[in-house]
């Protein structure tokens, strides 16, 4: 039996309660606003097509196609003829672009360009080019993160391509893999193992010498009954997956079923629940909300649909739930997402999940109050789209959400995230739907900065930018 809570399925077909809880910003700090500082062409002809409703340029569950560090901003993407380049500037300056060795070898737009940095040893890494098969994988050399002005960016900076991480070969099939930096700077690689439906999460850690595999973590087997029939394999599709300020992980996930028939109608999805979990020991041990290690990470115990305490909104699946959606923590380490489906006011059975969510779809802020409580509040803008929308916290934990076709939405904390309204509409972008952000440089300084590319048809390429926003001084 799968715990449900105060946010609970029946909830789906009701108004959602604006959370009148206020977080910990005072009177004095300012609410939310962005100003448009400066935009810049990364690419005039990016190549261009339309697989799984996406980009592989523009794919918002990229961690990280978009950085900054030290100063420098660098970016990752595919050429017009395919190529893989990764580019850097000063923060405010000019792009200096290099191509990295790869050609892309699908028109699959999950086979994104990520990027992490050891702190450990100032390396840019790099995964690419996967969907449930094998990946590649470059590094640069260590130090060039460290000392961008004293190091040229030419290709010989950067070793050849590989199909494991160096010698590590982890898995034949592996998908979405995600960077990030250990509180200590070494740097952990999140993916998923196996296919959609029936797969696993996993990590492996790089500690400036070698790559070791700490296994997987999340357990696609057991029974999860919905009102409409049963399942027995699965997918936990992560949100994110992020060290707050304390050293704490934190990952949001939803669960993909494997069976149809946990669904009101065939056109529908068979994502369901916002889960959440968190670790303390650098993702060796998993806990639910309130505490329980509920999985370890290489080890026979597993976060699995059956265990309690993940559900922190419950959902079925006949909502057409967006899974991979958005995470952050504010500056008291308290877990933030945002979620989106078509909310039961507009009936209770989806019957096409793109046209649906477009027509229907909503985004809602779901946190953890100061309290310790869930709340969730209906972000009041249409999606217009099936695609993700993307979270933000800035220096004083207002909230942004930035919606498909570069649209801004934000919150005060100081009035409990309940006063939500548009600060930009993405006007003159011409941006094709999902944004990537650069998570790393509103810490930096204090910009929003996001990467998007501008509409096309077919296959023909089209120009790929980067936005800057001042975020409140």
């Amino acid at each position: 039996m799968r715990r449900r809570t105060l946010l609970g399925a029946a909830l789906a077909g009701a108004a959602v309660t604006p959370a009148f809880a206020f977080g910990t910003a005072r009177a004095a700090d300012p609410g939310p606003s962005v100003r448009r500082t400066g935009t810049t062409t990364l690419d005039s002809q990016a190549v261009f097509f339309v697989s799984y409703d996406g980009l592989v340029n523009n794919n918002s569950f990229q961690k990280n196609g978009l950085l900054t560090y030290k100063g420098y901003q660098y970016a990752a993407w595919y050429t017009a003829d395919r190529n893989a380049v990764v580019a850097r500037r000063v923060l405010g300056g000019t792009w200096s672009t290099v191509q990295v060795g790869h050609t892309l070898k699908a028109d699959d737009s999950h086979n994104v360009i990520s990027m992490g940095v050891s702190k450990v040893d100032g390396r840019l890494h790099l995964t690419m080019d996967s969907h449930s098969d094998g990946f590649t994988y470059v590094k640069s050399v260590a130090g060039l993160m460290d000392n961008p002005a004293g190091l040229s960016w030419t290709p010989a900076r950067f070793g050849a391509p590989q199909s494991t991480l160096d010698g590590l070969a982890l898995t034949t099939q592996f998908t979405y893999p995600q960077f990030v930096s250990t509180p200590e700077g070494r740097l952990q690689l999140s993916y998923r193992v196996a296919i959609s439906g029936n797969g696993r999460n996993a990590l492996a850690e790089y500690d400036g010498s070698q790559w070791t595999a700490l296994g997987e973590w999340s357990s696609s087997t057991g029974t999860y009954t919905s009102e409409h029939g049963s399942s027995t394999a699965r997918n936990m599709y992560l949100h994110g997956i992020d060290y707050d300020g304390n050293g704490r992980l934190h990952s949001f996930f939803t669960w993909r079923e494997q069976n149809g028939a946990v669904m009101c109608n065939g056109g529908g999805i068979t994502n369901h629940d916002t889960g959440y979990v968190y670790s303390d020991d650098r993702g060796r041990t998993w806990r639910n909300n309130a505490g329980t290690v509920v999985g370890t990470t290489g080890g026979s115990d597993k976060v699995a649909v059956t265990d309690t305490g993940l559900v922190v909104d419950a959902l079925n699946p006949d909502h057409s739930l967006m899974n991979q959606e958005s995470q952050a923590t504010d500056s008291a380490g308290r877990p933030h997402a945002i979620i989106s489906y078509v909310p039961g006011r507009f009936g209770q059975c989806t019957t096409n999940y793109v046209s649906d969510r477009t027509a229907n779809g909503r985004a809602f802020h779901l946190r953890k109050n100061a309290s310790g409580n869930w709340q969730k509040t209906e972000i009041p803008v249409p999606l217009n789209s099936s695609q993700r929308t993307k979270l933000v916290l800035d220096r004083y934990d207002n909230a942004y959400a930035i919606f498909p076709f570069g649209r801004i939405a934000a919150a005060s904390a100081a009035s409990g995230y309940t006063d939500w309204k548009i600060l930009f509409d993405g006007s003159g972008l011409n941006a094709f739907g999902e944004v990537v952000i650069d998570e790393s440089r509103v810490e930096a300084d204090n910009v929003l900065s996001f990467m998007y590319q501008e509409k096309s048809s077919g296959t023909t390429p089209s120009a790929l930018h980067v936005v800057d926003f001042a975020l409140p001084a």
